[in-house]
């Protein structure tokens, strides 16, 4: 997971400062998941590292990877084998690659083991889409249009033009810097980074224009494109209303690095116009669907699963279960958790702490500002060792815990409130004694979300249907938005759709 503390100039030694947390909800948030800890334990290798280790694998495959190929597949938890989507995705690639007039090597595509949305592609013959990005997506049109616009921007040489005009904005501000005061060489950094922001947009804008035009020369839809925009917009609008937007993921998702506009939209259903009226151009959304019928939707069990309040981690073997009224996000180096209202939040992360030193001393070593040391307390949670503080910074009070796990690994778990009163902070203790190791039994319970495919009969809703959906938190919108349905749209008859089983 790849979220860590706010740091000051101690970064190194692991430092954080509450003070800097303000009085915002998001900004609170932010500052929850932006930091120095890991929920994995710190004698691991870090994915924030420049060349993240990839996930155990036979010793041969890794050889064959090249650095830059598993770095993706290790920033994004590993790939994904699903033969029937890889299978259908590269007939796709096949199609697009003959309609590339560049004679670039042929494509092949990797399924990323993540469900944040996001696609991208590397030279030579290299596109990552997500599984996430692949259960928002509705018919071959849409993904050929994501799979397009990667492979124009390798075509177009984007990122080399992108090099080029950063090291041209870094000699600007190197010349400023030497030749004139302070506030002119900051006004000209500035409009050096605005030249590179307005350049990036222009290549999205291109890669859309190709990629659209590619995906026409094939005979896929070239309203696809489009179509996905508007179900990205759909989809971050559901997920921030959720969960409060943070900044720092080592994940991007594809509005971050896609961003997608009104105007974008509008210039893709003008490119398309260009070509014909809607209608034209295959979509097969039949073929598509049954690609992705039985696709990991959400978590993998693996790296945690959330169940509403519940949280639980096969691979690094505890528990939790967050207070009343929490959503929790497993984001990439932390567990969070938010309320609804943003007046609460926690952060559960883990770091290395020898097991000669005191919880107690760990607790009053500086990690954190703000700390009422009267208040560092030993206990346990779970029958494992821990300490327990409160710290004050600004508007925010927090409640500190720290536990051990096992001889170097330790949990901390930070709940924040505007107001710590007796009934928050009796809330937010059970939950500190709520945290554990997961036993066989649990493991036995747990089943990963997936993609069904059913065929809606006569009468039914999106109602009737999205309350058969295993989705604990508005499972009408959910199922609305990963089928492209806008609310009160009609079902149609003997078409298929998609829903999230266990």
């Amino acid at each position: 997971m790849a979220f860590s503390w706010p740091c000051i100039d101690k970064r190194r030694t692991g430092a954080v400062s509450v003070s800097a947390w303000c009085s915002r909800p998001l900004v609170l948030l932010a500052a929850l998941v932006s930091a120095c800890a890991s929920i994995e334990p710190q004698d691991k290798p870090s994915l924030d590292a420049v060349i993240p280790v990839p996930p155990p694998r036979p010793a041969a495959i890794v050889e064959k990877l090249s650095p830059e190929h598993a770095r993706m597949i290790a920033l994004f938890d590993g790939e994904y084998k699903f033969p029937p989507a890889e299978s259908y995705l590269n007939e796709i690639l096949a199609k697009l690659d003959k309609a590339d007039e560049t004679g670039s090597e042929p494509y092949r595509v990797t399924i990323l083991n993540s469900p944040i949305v996001n696609a991208f592609a590397l030279p030579p013959g290299h596109v990552y889409v997500t599984r996430g990005l692949l259960t928002l997506a509705n018919d071959a049109a849409e993904v050929a249009a994501v799979l397009a616009h990667e492979i124009a921007h390798i075509t177009a040489k984007h990122a080399l033009q992108r090099e080029e005009e950063e090291k041209k904005a870094a000699v600007i501000s190197e010349a400023a810097n030497v030749i004139q005061s302070k506030e002119k060489s900051e006004e000209v950094e500035t409009l050096a980074r605005r030249t590179i922001a307005s350049f990036s947009r222009q290549q999205e804008l291109e890669a859309d224009q190709i990629g659209i035009r590619m995906c026409a020369r094939t005979g896929f839809d070239p309203y696809g494109a489009a179509r996905f925009l508007n179900t990205l917009d759909r989809s971050a609008s559901l997920r921030v209303s959720l969960m409060r937007q943070y900044a720092g993921n080592s994940q991007p998702d594809m509005l971050a690095t896609h961003p997608s506009t009104p105007d974008r939209v509008a210039q893709a259903i003008s490119a398309a116009r260009q070509i014909g009226a809607p209608g034209i151009g295959k979509t097969d959304r039949s073929g598509y669907l049954a690609a992705i019928d039985g696709m990991t939707f959400g978590d993998d069990p693996a790296e945690g699963l959330i169940r509403g309040r519940q949280f639980l981690h096969v691979r690094l073997g505890f528990g939790f279960l967050a207070p009343e009224g929490f959503t929790l996000e497993n984001a990439n180096q932390a567990l969070l958790g938010v309320k609804t209202g943003g007046n609460e939040a926690l952060r559960i992360d883990s770091v290395s702490v020898p097991l000669p030193t005191p919880l107690t001393a760990y607790m009053a070593s500086g990690w954190i500002d703000g700390l009422n040391e009267a208040s560092v307390a030993s206990t346990e949670v779970s029958g494992l060792p821990a300490a327990t503080a409160t710290a004050r910074a600004g508007e925010w009070s927090f409640l500190l815990a720290v536990i051990r796990f096992d001889a170097n690994r330790v949990y901390r778990l930070i709940f924040a409130a505007r107001i710590l009163s007796d009934e928050a902070t009796s809330r937010f203790l059970a939950s500190i004694q709520s945290f554990h190791h997961v036993s066989a039994e649990e493991i036995k319970t747990l089943r990963p979300h997936r993609i069904a495919i059913l065929t809606a009969k006569p009468g039914e809703t999106s109602e009737s249907i999205a309350a058969r959906m295993a989705v604990p938190d508005r499972p009408l919108d959910t199922f609305l938005l990963i089928n492209g349905l806008a609310p009160g749209d009609p079902l149609q008859g003997a078409e298929r759709y998609k829903i999230v089983v266990e």
